[in-house]
């Protein structure tokens, strides 16, 4: 069964999901994120069937998340490279990550994997940062507002909650 797309609605949590997919292209996109860029390297990483890693790879390539690049021409040999577009993704791999470390999703009982500051060796994590300032603001004083893009369905919403905490 084929799922219902979110073509055409005015949110952007829908929208990047329209266009990333599903777990495998996560995880696709969590391997390009750490340097891997040839087929069977994805491939053996992920364990993704043959068919299912050309069907999500031509699917990143057309939405302009991925490169395909000839690096060899006899036979014919392409890697696959993260666009701009494709590494701001790498957040949302490093939010899952993070959400997935603090719930034991690995159930290994620990984080499988760290992100570090390369100068420092201490450990870093995802935050909320004030595009002026830069600074960090807790997640409790964050708030949401409608956007330029907001449509009757996004101010109704707001609305919906703004009355529901009062």
């Amino acid at each position: 069964m084929k799922p219902k797309s979110f073509a055409g609605m005015c949110c952007s949590v829908a929208g990047a999901l329209e266009m990333v997919g599903d777990r495998w292209t996560l995880l696709l996109i969590r391997d390009l994120s750490l340097g891997l860029a040839r087929y069977e390297d994805l491939r053996a990483s992920t364990g993704i069937p043959a068919a299912t890693l050309a069907a999500r790879l031509k699917h990143l390539v057309a939405v302009g998340i991925v490169d395909r690049v000839r690096y060899q021409e006899r036979p014919p040999r392409d890697e696959y490279r993260l666009t701009a577009k494709g590494q701001d993704l790498w957040q949302v791999s490093v939010a899952l990550r993070e959400w997935g470390d603090r719930w034991d999703a690995s159930g290994a009982g620990a984080p499988p994997l760290e992100t570090v500051d390369r100068e420092t060796g201490r450990r870093l994590t995802l935050a909320l940062v004030d595009a002026e300032t830069g600074a960090i603001v807790s997640r409790e004083r964050a708030s949401l507002r409608a956007g330029p893009g907001a449509d009757a369905g996004v101010r109704t919403l707001l609305d919906t909650l703004a009355g529901a905490a009062r």
